[in-house]
């Protein structure tokens, strides 16, 4: 895959996945925007990534119009153009219903599905002059369901379904694409482990057997999907959502 002088934009890139993904387009030879919701996480992630004309600050919030409007924006700006998009910002509150009240759901959507939305309309008259390309990450949790994480699951299958339905409406200039990932390992998901039991490392353990390939994926793993779905090697691929998850969800 070759990326030089293509532009990428990439929402919650200041660690994770979008981290590893920035890394990955950077690799590639591509120009990217790191986006975060600070400029000090942004900074940090620029600088651990080595700095340079290659990389553009474009820090703000994607749970507000007006913050993903601007984030947008900038990139665009800092960028010259875009040819591609990563909607990778998302946060999981892992909540039972009983306990999931409007701020949760409120937070959980703005981000993960409103920030999605918003951030692609944002991008929308340059993407189409690029025939550029999008891709989502959204979850295993939005194509099944899982205990305790009603509105995290209805979130990304929010994402998954907008996917599909932005496959159909931006075709042919505009291809949008989604991952769908299982366990991976980042902070998010370490302290996820730690926040929902007294026994991390059996948290871990089962998040292993959940996967017939018996271990989590890495964020470059992750970064390595997303590059391809972006790239002129899949381009005819378009509405697809890939579970990357080791095979958890095969036989369910």
């Amino acid at each position: 895959m070759d990326f030089s002088d293509k532009k990428v934009l990439i929402t919650g890139a200041s660690r994770g996945i979008g981290y590893a993904t920035a890394k990955e387009f950077l690799a590639l030879g591509a120009r990217v925007a790191v986006n975060g919701r600070t400029k000090e996480s942004v900074d940090k992630a620029i600088a651990k990534l080595g700095g340079g004309d290659g990389l553009v600050a474009a820090p703000g919030d994607v749970g507000t119009v007006d913050g993903c409007e601007s984030l947008v924006a900038t990139a665009i700006q800092g960028l010259g153009g875009l040819d591609v998009l990563v909607n990778n910002a998302g946060i999981c509150l892992d909540t039972p219903i009983e306990k999931s009240d409007e701020t949760v759901w409120d937070d959980t959507f703005d981000i993960n599905a409103k920030g999605t939305f918003f951030c692609v309309r944002a991008a929308l008259q340059v993407l189409r002059k690029h025939e550029g390309a999008i891709v989502n990450v959204a979850s295993v949790n939005g194509i099944q369901g899982y205990k305790d994480s009603t509105v995290y699951c209805a979130s990304k299958g929010a994402v998954v379904n907008l996917t599909r339905a932005l496959a159909i409406e931006l075709a042919p200039d505009i291809r949008v694409n989604c991952v769908c990932p299982g366990y991976v390992d980042t902070d998010m998901v370490r302290r996820d482990f730690i926040d929902r039991t007294d026994d991390p490392a059996a948290a871990e353990r089962e998040a292993i057997d959940d996967a017939p390939l018996k271990r989590i994926a890495t964020p470059e793993e992750i970064g390595k999907a997303i590059a391809y779905l972006a790239s002129h090697d899949a381009r005819f691929i378009t509405g697809a959502a890939l579970p990357i998850d080791g095979g958890g969800s095969a036989g369910r």
